[in-house]
């Protein structure tokens, strides 16, 4: 019995050994230095960086802004923190692109819903097909958050603060685009990011 448990416990060890060498590689694309890896977009009034984190403020006509990769990404994980601002934050992350065929993962409060919906996607043309869980519990409205969002294929998970949220299909998925942060246009809001980074996959 005991080389039985021995055996058990070394195959245990083995496996968790060798799930976390198989934890992707996350690169930085955001270290509170510049915006290399990011498509600044002409005449910026909507971002810059302070104390080594991104700001992304509306601007007096409130038209609002997509902070776009440079790169585009076909499986892949990105993480950031995020802390609200003042006014109605509306923002969210762009995965592979902002047309209907893409799902946007919303961080704040849903201008249509009118209600907070973070770590649920947002598809054009039909809105918020499911709700991610247990956020009232984990949202921390005045501190850093940590949000990761997973895409690989059509299918798409997000962890709020560590915990897994939400996981949705999307038929018919763009398979390959740009990461893009959003500042939502006829809001007045303000919201901070930092470490950011991705893993392709």
């Amino acid at each position: 019995m005991k080389r039985i448990f021995l055996l058990f416990f070394s195959i245990g060890i083995g496996m968790n050994c060798f799930g976390q060498a198989t934890e992707p590689e996350m690169k930085t694309i955001f270290d509170g230095d510049d915006l290399d890896y990011w498509e600044i977009p002409d005449q910026n009034v909507w971002w810059s960086i302070d104390a080594g984190t991104l700001w992304a403020k509306s601007d007096p006509d409130k038209k609002g802004s997509i902070l776009w990769t440079k790169k585009e990404y076909k499986d892949f994980v990105v993480q950031m923190d995020f802390k609200f601002g003042k006014g109605t934050v509306d923002s969210g992350i762009f995965m592979r692109g902002e047309d209907e065929k893409n799902a946007q993962i919303q961080i704040g409060e849903s201008g249509s819903l009118k209600r907070d919906m973070t770590a649920s996607p947002y598809v054009p043309k039909q809105g918020y097909p499911v709700e991610a869980e247990g956020i009232k519990e984990l949202l921390k409205m005045n501190e850093w958050n940590t949000i990761k969002a997973r895409a690989v294929g059509n299918t798409y998970k997000v962890w709020l603060n560590g915990k897994e949220v939400m996981n949705y299909i999307l038929e018919d998925a763009n398979l390959e685009g740009p990461i893009g942060i959003q500042l939502h246009p006829n809001r007045e809001m303000s919201i901070q990011f930092k470490n950011i980074s991705v893993a392709e996959l």
